[in-house]
């Protein structure tokens, strides 16, 4: 991805979003420490619980919107929240990387490159319509969101995870780049050299970045994304945020790992880091949720359902 490519989708987010996910989709999965085994099974079942509880599992016929590598609907299924998966999204690459993954795990899905405001489905197609961090990728949300709605079937659920709020976004990207700044300096020095990345691949990262200012279109604070889903036709409309202290911790983590030699951290490194996390999460939520504003944690989740007809 060069700086040619880079500049030609500047003004273009919805190109933009098909380059950077294409040059992500390879790698994507081991950038962010997706798998399929009971971590992450555990991880999406808990966010879809926290904010549309266990009524009607198995949904029968489902739809992930801005699939990515499958993350949240291949690891949906494993937990039993649904039965039959379709994704779509604007990359193409991201698009084979999920339906490849579903075979790995014995699944067939069905597979579209799609506009999530543009969804290539009939009407009240589906009982279900996931996504994870889409939503801020997406130029018009409530006319993705009406689309949503229009391939649900009366009484329908919608349920989108791990959306960025206002403020923890700030938070977030700062402490990123200090971490940034932090390591690739640190690992000039002659005792941390052999953690050092190459140059290419930090020039690679770096465009990435760049190109990561783009793609990231909208940040949400709770009130206004629940306006979104209530003007796009939503009923019975529910946003909840998570991710205090586990955002603080987690995003400086990821950044680090991009920044040196993963076979330098190994296996111990991981389970600290998952581990932390998981300790901070049981904060955030056991504690600080009920004495911290909404508006200051990290994730934002939404869900709605599409009224019957009266």
């Amino acid at each position: 991805m060069g700086p040619e490519e880079i500049a030609a989708a500047r003004h273009d987010p919805k190109r933009a979003n098909v380059l950077y996910h294409d040059w992500e989709a390879q790698t994507y999965d081991e950038k962010w420490s997706i798998s399929y085994d009971e971590r992450c099974i555990g991880y999406a079942r808990d966010r879809f619980e926290l904010i549309a509880g266990r009524g009607g599992w198995p949904y029968p016929r489902a739809l992930e919107l801005g699939c990515g590598t499958g993350f949240f609907l291949l690891n949906l299924i494993q937990a039993g929240v649904l039965t039959e998966g379709h994704v779509t999204d604007i990359s193409p690459g991201m698009v084979e990387v999920a339906t490849r993954n579903a075979r790995a795990l014995g699944f067939e899905v069905d597979g579209r490159v799609a506009d999530a405001e543009s969804i290539p489905y009939g009407d009240g197609e589906f009982d279900l319509v996931v996504g994870h961090a889409v939503l801020h990728h997406i130029p018009d949300v409530e006319r993705a969101l009406r689309e949503v709605l229009r391939v649900l079937k009366p009484g329908g659920r919608f349920v989108f995870a791990g959306e960025p709020t206002r403020h923890g976004d700030i938070v977030a990207r700062r402490l990123s780049r200090l971490t940034w700044w932090a390591t690739t300096n640190a690992t000039r020095l002659p005792p941390l050299r052999g953690w050092r990345r190459p140059l290419r691949e930090l020039a690679e990262s770096s465009r990435a970045a760049e190109l990561e200012s783009v793609v990231d279109l909208h940040t949400f604070r709770p009130a206004e994304l629940r306006r979104l889903a209530v003007r796009a036709g939503a009923g019975a409309v529910e946003v909840r945020t998570e991710e205090l202290t586990a955002a603080w911790f987690g995003w400086p983590v990821r950044t680090f790992e991009c920044a040196v030699l993963r076979d330098r951290l190994g296996w111990g490194w991981a389970m600290f880091a998952y581990r932390t996390w998981q300790r901070l999460m049981e904060l955030d939520g056991r504690v600080l949720a009920h004495v911290v504003p909404a508006g200051l944690f990290y994730n934002a989740l939404v869900t709605g359902v599409k009224p019957e007809p009266r």
